[in-house]
């Protein structure tokens, strides 16, 4: 039987994620997801490609808004109000798409900016800006939609594909470092690549491509420091090389609303 195991989500792009027991599925990915994003002063979404130590930046969630805390300075945390203070939309940047963000204030831009050591803003995407799946690979599946993540709204990964990386490899590593928001247990190593249509308590879920790895693996998520060494996509790369990418993970839609939790069964149909 294939079961959820774990469930996370990443509210600030590339900061730390949260480990949750359940959470509503909504048109864009699990709620609150990549919601929020790093940008620069050319209005460019930033990553741990390029800010490693944003994985030390922790997130947590309450009834108003947001915390982040620095593990390097947990004495000053900044507050995230989840309604900002101006209606204004602006043009922001991820891969090929343009969208229409709200800033949310001057206080948290320097904050960002003092702990990842670069001039940086905060930007969130309303309700109102729907933002269509259109990947770098070309596939733009119609009526389907997504957050500040990279390609789709939601990554999906198994715990026997981890194992066998783990197994492959000299080191062990967290599943943490592919940042998926849907893992499940049981199964084979890598099934979910075949993985097409499934239902997780009667939600109905769509595979659509594996996803191809960039570099932030690499990024160790304790530390947050880029590993010389490359791994684990070194390892990965010896046996999950498809087309010229390191594929690990499947890219998944979903049709309709619900909610998922740890526990349910995972049913392919």
């Amino acid at each position: 039987m294939l079961k959820i195991s774990q469930l996370f989500i990443y509210p600030v792009k590339s900061l730390s994620g949260i480990s949750v027991s359940s959470s509503e599925v909504t048109n864009r990915g699990l709620k609150n997801d990549r919601r929020w994003m790093i940008v620069d002063k050319n209005n460019q979404f930033l990553t741990l490609r390029e800010y490693p130590k944003m994985a030390l930046l922790d997130v947590e969630i309450n009834e108003n808004g947001l915390t982040i805390k620095s593990r390097e300075y947990p004495e000053i945390p900044i507050k995230i109000p989840f309604v900002t203070d101006t209606n204004n939309l602006e043009n922001v940047t991820i891969w090929n798409a343009t969208v229409q963000a709200k800033f949310v204030k001057n206080e948290v831009d320097e904050w960002l900016s003092d702990m990842l050591g670069g001039d940086c803003k905060l930007v969130y995407m309303p309700d109102e800006s729907m933002r269509p799946v259109d990947t770098t690979s070309g596939y733009h599946p119609a009526g389907k939609f997504t957050s500040f993540a990279d390609a789709y709204p939601f990554l999906l990964l198994g715990e026997a594909s981890m194992k066998e990386l783990n197994a492959r490899s000299e080191k062990q590593f967290s599943i943490q470092r592919f940042r998926p928001n849907i893992v499940f247990s049981g199964g084979s190593p890598n099934q979910e690549d075949s993985f097409e249509n499934f239902t997780i308590n009667d939600a109905y879920f769509t595979g659509l491509e594996n996803c191809a790895r960039c570099k932030i693996p690499n990024v160790n998520p304790e530390t947050g420091i880029l590993g010389s060494d490359n791994e684990p996509l070194k390892t990965l790369s010896k046996y999950r090389l498809r087309n010229k990418n390191i594929e690990f993970g499947r890219n998944i839609v979903f049709n309709g609303t619900g909610i998922i939790s740890v526990g349910d069964e995972l049913k392919l149909i």
